[in-house]
């Protein structure tokens, strides 16, 4: 029987890379636009191989594939496929997380820089026909007094690392799965939370949502930093209490922060952090390039083609 390859949904303008990819292996090829997993569950009966950006891939739709089928997310996470359904479903799970490493670590590089700087909040000020750039920068620190911390350093964070190197900050690290020789080796100084909370004068979040991250950045947690610390989160918004974030910032418990992801995307007009003071918002478009897109479905392509020719994906996903 010919194999079946499936695009579940896309925001692509077009899928040549990923259409040549099934052809090329003599497959047939299908794209919707369809992200409920019960809607999904008829289209993407007995396919061989799903590519999946932002559909909820269920338990209707992992009983409906082959048996031994591939799953490719695009993108970095994989929140959006049921892996319990997958795994026992006999599937395989890949994703993409390696296409915009550079575009995650220049904008989280732009945000910390401008935070440090304060450059949104002298801007307003100037605006507002202000001419006080003192009394709106202080407290403000050279670059060579200023900690910089990482909760998190994978492959973003170390990238961000590199990037910042120039400038004269400390780094320090909390992450469970470095050790002080990995650390080192960065550039950074391992911390337990408690030091990096209380030390850093500004904190890139670059870890995963998991069940211990997830809600981590509480008003407890917010309370140990020092009132001038600042945080960056090109992420998950999953690691940050929103409302304890927006009152901090009222409250001036933190300095600032630059946030490009949310619990909800779109972020609620109802939101309280659209009126909290000291906060770049952006929406979730670290990730974005032109060259970063063709990047990303050049690698799903890839993907397509392994998994037509047998192999695992690139990238698997642990389940």
């Amino acid at each position: 029987m010919t194999a079946r390859v499936v695009v579940t949904d896309y925001t692509f303008p077009e899928l040549a890379q990923e259409r040549a990819a099934a052809q090329g292996a003599a497959a047939s090829f299908v794209a919707y636009q369809v992200k409920s997993d019960g809607e999904l569950a008829e289209l993407v009966k007995d396919a061989d191989v799903v590519a999946v950006q932002f559909a909820t891939f269920g338990p209707l739709s992992c009983a409906a594939v082959k048996r031994g089928a591939t799953i490719i997310r695009y993108g970095v996470g994989y929140d959006n496929i049921d892996l319990v359904a997958a795994k026992a479903a006999g599937l395989k799970v890949g994703y993409v997380p390696d296409y915009c490493v550079d575009e995650v670590a220049e904008h989280s590089c732009a945000a910390a820089l401008t935070l440090l700087r304060k450059l949104a909040t002298l801007d307003a000020s100037v605006r507002k026909g202000e001419w006080t750039g003192v009394k709106h920068a202080k407290p403000m620190k050279p670059f060579t007094e200023t900690t910089f911390g990482f909760f998190g350093m994978g492959q973003i964070g170390q990238a961000i690392l590199g990037r910042l190197k120039g400038f004269g900050f400390s780094f320090i690290v909390a992450d469970p799965g470095l050790s002080e020789a990995q650390a080192a080796e960065e550039g950074a100084k391992l911390v337990d939370t408690d030091t990096l909370l209380a030390t850093a004068d500004i904190i890139s979040l670059n870890a995963p949502a998991t069940t211990q991250t997830t809600n981590f950045f509480n008003m407890t947690r917010l309370s140990q930093m020092q009132p001038h610390t600042m945080i960056v989160n090109s992420a998950r918004g999953q690691l940050i209490v929103e409302d304890d974030m927006a009152a901090a910032l009222e409250q001036g418990v933190i300095g600032g922060a630059a946030l490009d992801v949310f619990q909800a995307e779109p972020l609620p007009v109802s939101s309280r952090l659209r009126k909290a003071p000291n906060l770049l918002l952006t929406p979730h478009v670290a990730w974005y390039s032109e060259a970063a897109i063709e990047r990303l479905q050049g690698l799903v392509a890839k993907d397509i083609t392994r998994a037509l020719n047998g192999d695992a994906p690139r990238k698997p996903v642990r389940m």
